[in-house]
């Protein structure tokens, strides 16, 4: 269904129903007992820092059970650890994981396309040098809080060819291995590989990151049979503000901004310039847009009901930002505010 032509009060029906749905698939039986086999073989936990682009689906692209992989998610998946509230949720997460025992393995994100520079990541301009040396930055971030020894916390640099779902992993001395040149390469093949580009990789961290190299291999297989068309125009009907958008994996829906930054005025009008633009172009009815603000909670009472208050202050100052920038589209704002349990994924409208 070509969910952004319908107006926009079933485009937002649509979306708390995709919810649901996403909901009770991480909630089954068959997705529980999945997840606990795989952390079972698997234990090192797995983060992933990546741009809101809906087409960087990193479970999908490396046939990684629901809620194995950990996502941070910002426009143009930009980053800075001295923001105070990233600094606070990357700390955070690193400590339950080490409380557990487990090791940590970070993925820091850029994208592209082969196909077309204008399909690249938009919050970089399409400059995949310029993004590759951001995330560069962010991995010396990460060494600095967390330890150059890297035994506990070890950040990855990684590239994703959106065109067909391919990783690139950046080795510590300047190695590259790109799986869309590794059809067909066998798992011994690939170990081999990654003890090559990461040789101080403590061994069942590299145990641990094999399977979605391989489920990645996989993946582009199946893109490449597929003959899917690339989604070129930009066709976002929706900004969503603050953390739990795992069920919008989907590419020109949404624009997602972290909570992270803390001027979060700017991507809030970057957002609000773009749908402004794709009413404007005729890519979208010009019937209204929706505001989406959403918390995540993990403990009921007082986590559940602070988060509620964090959604509606992010939806009051972004819908404030959005009136002032551009009043014109503030008029057709539809504002929801949400929280999300984060056990089951459930997102719940406040």
């Amino acid at each position: 269904m070509d969910i952004h032509s319908k107006p926009i009060a079933q485009r937002i029906d649509w979306l708390f129903e995709r919810a649901r749905d996403h909901s009770a698939q991480f909630c089954s039986p068959e997705n529980w007992l999945a997840r606990e086999r795989y952390l079972a073989l698997h234990p090192t936990a797995i983060g992933v820092l990546k741009c809101m682009d809906g087409r960087i689906n990193i479970p999908v692209a490396t046939h990684t059970p629901l809620g194995i992989i950990q996502p941070f998610r910002n426009l143009g998946g930009m980053f800075d650890l001295g923001w105070p509230h990233l600094g606070e949720v990357l700390a955070g997460y690193v400590q339950r994981c080490v409380r557990e025992g487990r090791r940590v393995l970070l993925l820091i994100t850029y994208h592209f396309s082969r196909g077309s520079v204008h399909r690249g990541c938009a919050g970089f301009h399409g400059d995949t040098a310029a993004a590759i040396e951001h995330t560069r930055r962010i991995k010396q971030q990460v060494e600095t809080v967390f330890g150059l020894g890297r035994d506990t916390v070890y950040p990855v640099l990684c590239g994703f060819e959106t065109d067909e779902d391919a990783l690139l992993v950046h080795g510590e001395q300047g190695g590259l291995l790109d799986l869309a040149q590794c059809a067909g390469m066998a798992e011994d093949a690939l170990a081999q590989h990654l003890a090559a580009l990461f040789p101080d990789m403590p061994r069942q961290m590299r145990d641990d990151l094999l399977p979605l190299l391989a489920g990645n291999l996989r993946r582009i297989d199946e893109v490449r049979q597929m003959h899917r068309a690339a989604d070129i125009e930009h066709r976002e009907w929706m900004i969503c503000l603050g953390r739990g958008f795992d069920f919008l994996h989907m590419p020109n829906i949404a624009l997602i901004v972290g909570p992270y930054s803390p001027e979060l005025a700017e991507p809030v009008g970057q957002a609000a310039a773009i749908i402004e633009a794709n009413m404007a172009k005729g890519r979208i009815p010009d019937d209204g847009f929706l505001l989406l603000a959403s918390v995540p909670y993990e403990e009921l009472g007082v986590d559940s009901a602070r988060a509620g208050l964090k959604s509606a202050f992010l939806a009051d100052f972004a819908a404030g930002v959005i009136a002032r920038q551009s009043p014109a589209l503030a008029g057709k704002m539809h504002v929801r505010t949400a929280v999300l349990d984060w056990r089951s994924r459930r997102l719940e409208p406040v």
